[in-house]
């Protein structure tokens, strides 16, 4: 399983390099429109290799998508959070009832019961 792993991750990695290298020319990405950007008074376009243009939108995208996930799963993480404290307190009272239950009986059959 370990080498279908790396096999994976290899032709990923090739897969990458060579985006990257036929995609080496530089292009002018504009990160504000023109009209907004005479308001903040900033250069509008940075050159950039379009590779670094692809790969970072990837990476900008995974990166959206994991937080989004995360926030998603906030309430199933506290309710199973809920569901744990609860559980804790209902076996401690549990074991509280058993040690109430064989108060002053003989050790032995104390032990066997609780086993059983």
């Amino acid at each position: 399983m370990r080498y279908v792993r790396y096999l994976c991750i290899a032709i990923f990695s090739v897969a990458l390099v060579s985006v990257a290298l036929a995609n080496r020319a530089i292009v002018s990405l504009q990160v504000l429109p023109t009209e907004l950007s005479g308001m903040f008074a900033v250069n509008p376009s940075v050159n950039l290799p379009l590779f670094i243009v692809i790969l970072g939108s990837i990476l900008a995208g995974l990166l959206v998508g994991f937080i989004w996930e995360w926030i998603r799963e906030f309430g199933d993480r506290a309710e199973a959070a809920k569901q744990a404290r609860e559980m804790r307190r209902l076996q401690r009272e549990i074991d509280r009832l058993k040690e109430e239950k064989h108060a002053g009986k003989d050790e032995v059959l104390a032990l066997l019961d609780k086993a059983g």
